[in-house]
């Protein structure tokens, strides 16, 4: 790899000259600008900018680690949150957890290694102890998609336990009375807070019950084996309501009870999924869905993120945006 030193050399001026060509180019007489920039042509000398960053305390690199790039609803969140970083000259560096708690470490290691100005992340479990290494060292963090109680750090999400209450409560309201939630673990904060919501709104009908199914992930073909085992009690034994934890087991649920056993929606069962991705509004039958601003969430995390980075903000920041109900064929 061609050096700094070399093109020094190749152009008979010092370090420090090639340097204000590349850096200060003002500094540097004409001539001996224009010969070293044909050098660098010559020799294919290629800046390290990540190194001059470091060296300068000035990257302009965010990490952001998220639960599940394959779900629309991560995906949606980073691009939003890769426009917002571009419009402040930074750029997002992108690690996918799986909802793995080993992986998600060392994406955290390898941003502090890379020394990032600052990390975004929607955590698998409690990371308590490495947010203050973070902090320690002197790397902002903001949760995404989950509430900091102890407010250490910013971050912002949605009110999951409202958006819970809400899809079950539209059920409720049309008349199901056996309610299925299906989600993963409550591990998940998120699914723990959807499932307080639907029991919250059950609660409230002395006639109504509530089946909790876990799904093996948060994934369309963990929702069709989610509904492959409903659909194999038969009508008498099918819940009459099946709110998701997201938009994927849902579609998967779909697919299992419309496809496989030929059952109807909603005439049979009214479906309801959370996020409102893309795919809610196309499937089979139009989704019924609780819809989270995932852009807006994307976006507020950067700011939140810029905000502790140039310390603008007197103290961490919990933003907390209110769900939407959006009704569609499914519960209709």
């Amino acid at each position: 790899m061609v050096s700094i030193k070399d093109v020094a050399d190749q152009a008979q001026v010092a370090v420090g000259t090639v340097s204000n060509v590349l850096n200060n180019p003002d500094r540097v007489a004409e001539k001996t600008r224009e010969r070293v920039l044909n050098v660098i042509s010559e020799l294919g000398f290629v800046r390290n900018d990540a190194a001059r960053q470091l060296r300068a305390g000035l990257s302009r690199t965010i990490g952001l680690i998220v639960l599940d790039v394959s779900n629309p609803f991560f995906s949606s969140l980073a691009r939003a949150a890769e426009d917002r970083a571009a419009e402040s000259d930074s750029t997002v560096l992108l690690g996918d957890s799986c909802h793995d708690a080993g992986r998600e470490g060392r994406y955290l290691d390898v941003f502090e290694q890379q020394r990032v100005k600052g990390v975004l992340i929607s955590p698998v479990g409690n990371i308590d102890s490495r947010l203050e290494q973070l902090r320690a060292h002197g790397v902002p963090v903001v949760l995404v998609d989950r509430v900091d109680p102890q407010r250490r750090v910013s971050s912002v999400s949605v009110d999951d336990v409202a958006g819970g209450y809400m899809a079950v409560k539209h059920m409720l309201t049309r008349g199901r009375r056996r309610i299925a939630f299906i989600g993963a673990s409550t591990d998940i904060q998120q699914v723990a807070d959807r499932l307080t919501g639907a029991q919250q709104a059950v609660a409230e009908y002395p006639d109504a019950e509530l089946e909790v199914v876990e799904a093996a992930a948060m994934t369309v073909l963990a929702g069709r084996a989610a509904g492959e085992l409903l659909a194999e009690r038969g009508r008498e034994g099918l819940p009459d309501g099946i709110f998701c934890a997201n938009d994927l087991l849902a579609i998967g649920v779909m697919q299992a009870v419309l496809l496989i056993r030929g059952l109807r929606i909603p005439e049979d069962l009214a479906l309801i999924g959370y996020d409102d991705i893309d795919f809610a509004q196309s499937a089979v039958v139009p989704l019924s869905t609780v819809r989270r601003p995932t852009e807006l969430m994307g976006r507020t995390a950067v700011e939140l993120l810029l905000e502790a980075i140039d310390r603008t903000a007197a103290e961490s920041r919990q933003v907390i945006f209110q769900p939407e109900l959006v009704t569609r064929g499914s519960t209709l």
